[in-house]
């Protein structure tokens, strides 16, 4: 390759496992090429100063005993900078390697950027007609003879027997020629086509990862193609986006009227689908708040109320949401014992009498008759304001309309008390929608920061 590179480095790491953010280096083995031509090779273990897993230990044969007199990485960064200096990096699924390599250097402050050529890549598209890329199957396929299969210099050297086997069998200029391809797109993840990606618009939408047999993930953006793409070369320094770019196979798109059908579309998916890389989002199964009584003297002052008992007509007393009734009870317990309130008006300590509280000199007196009723409810209304669910500030159902030039779509978004009813492209659809569903806080937030901007279009759909 030594038109389209004149200097390129062949690498190969072993590691202690595969999250490059978590996991460290255990081996280097680099050949170096100027000119087509090699000019010098070099491989050492590494103390990671973590120890490595029996796994780790059998497949690469490198035990914890052969590492403790080795350097460590900030012993031998300077020698592989040189190394790698003015170099593409190749490597047989060159993003873990890089990914290990960019985080080994951030780790020591140091800022280290490469262009990348993928092995598996070149594969690929010097022999389309094969299914298996990986390294054993190149070895099957070339027949090439690799006498320290799963260590550094070993792997290293069959990258190297590889490309000297598509030269000869190929010529020069189509692995040439294949190099430069992969070169213009080489953030794009292995089993993604290139093509697939730059299909993609720049526009509002929903975009989802798949992979062999499930969902991986599901996003939204303003800017579709290039949210898709910053995944992708941001992978190096997050471990989920490592995981998502090595198990994706395909990705799919869906264009949305404006920025808030894509919040919704979004959280609509993650909560019917459950994708294995979303952890926002994604439904509460004991979502819950506190309703206050109206009267002061009710026993208890306050009582939990459900999901499926959450309506914006009736939030006048209601605060939340909380994930769980764990989580409800923390906090107001918390603000209990931060605001002096008696843990057995709220329900909290069960029998009569004064509280243990009072008795700590925590509470101030409601069961002691030292406060009264309303007084103490008044304050517990205070210490809840913070956590305030807002009553429906309109009349009946209301539209929310937005409009793509990207693709000229237009989109209503129908709500009734805080409720994300549906989503409407025309008349009809519109009158369809009349079955309300349960209550969503994420649908609740979004509503709460659109329906404040100046330039949204709220239509009311009380009479339709």
């Amino acid at each position: 390759m030594s038109t389209l590179l004149p200097c390129y480095v062949l690498l190969d790491l072993e590691t202690t496992g595969a999250t490059p953010t978590q996991d460290r280096i255990t081996e280097i083995g680099l050949i170096r090429y100027k000119n087509g031509i090699e000019v010098g090779r070099w491989s050492t273990l590494l103390n990671p100063e973590v120890s490595i897993s029996p796994f780790i230990q059998r497949l690469t044969g490198i035990t914890q005993h052969m590492l403790t007199n080795a350097p460590t990485f900030s012993e031998v960064c300077d020698t592989l900078l040189e190394w790698l200096d003015d170099a593409v990096l190749c490597a047989h699924n060159v993003r873990f390697d890089y990914g290990f390599l960019k985080n080994e250097f951030k780790r020591l402050d140091i800022t280290f950027q490469k262009k990348l050529l993928c092995t598996v890549k070149l594969s690929r598209k010097l022999y389309p007609q094969h299914k298996g890329h990986g390294l054993d199957a190149i070895i099957e396929r070339f027949k090439l003879v690799c006498q320290n299969r799963h260590r550094a210099m070993g792997d290293t050297e069959m990258m190297a027997a590889f490309i000297d086997a598509a030269f000869n069998e190929l010529g020069e200029h189509s692995v040439q020629e294949a190099a430069l391809a992969i070169l213009k797109q080489q953030s794009i993840p292995l089993h993604v086509d290139h093509l697939e990606i730059h299909a993609i618009p720049d526009t509002f939408g929903v975009y989802l990862f798949y992979g062999e047999n499930a969902l991986l993930y599901v996003g939204k953006s303003v800017s579709l193609r290039a949210r898709v793409l910053s995944h992708f070369q941001a992978d190096h320094s997050s471990a989920r986006e490592m995981r998502i770019a090595q198990e994706i196979r395909r990705i799919e798109y869906r264009i949305t009227g404006g920025e808030l059908g894509a919040l919704l579309l979004e959280s609509r998916l993650i909560k019917e689908y459950q994708p294995i890389h979303n952890r926002q989002l994604r439904r509460e199964r004991q979502l819950c708040a506190w309703q206050v009584s109206d009267n002061p003297n009710a026993k208890p002052l306050v009582t939990l109320i459900y999901e499926s008992d959450l309506d914006g007509s009736s939030f006048d007393n209601a605060y939340g949401t909380f994930k769980t009734k764990r989580q409800a009870l923390q906090i107001l317990n918390k603000l209990a014992d931060e605001e002096g309130l008696c843990d057995k008006a709220l329900g909290l300590e069960k029998g009569s009498g004064i509280c243990f509280s009072h008795q700590l000199k925590h509470c101030q007196g409601l069961c002691a008759g030292k406060e009264t009723a309303e007084l103490h409810r008044l304050r517990l209304l205070t210490a809840l304001s913070r956590y305030k669910l807002l009553a429906w500030p309109f009349v009946g159902r209301i539209g929310i309309k937005e409009y793509n030039p990207a693709n000229d779509m237009t989109e209503v978004h129908v709500f009734d008390q805080w409720c994300h009813l549906g989503t409407a492209k025309d008349h009809q659809e519109l009158d369809e929608l009349s079955e309300r569903p349960c209550f969503d806080r994420d649908t609740y937030r979004y509503l709460l920061k659109f329906i404040n901007r100046k330039q949204v279009e709220i239509i009311a759909l009380h009479e339709h």
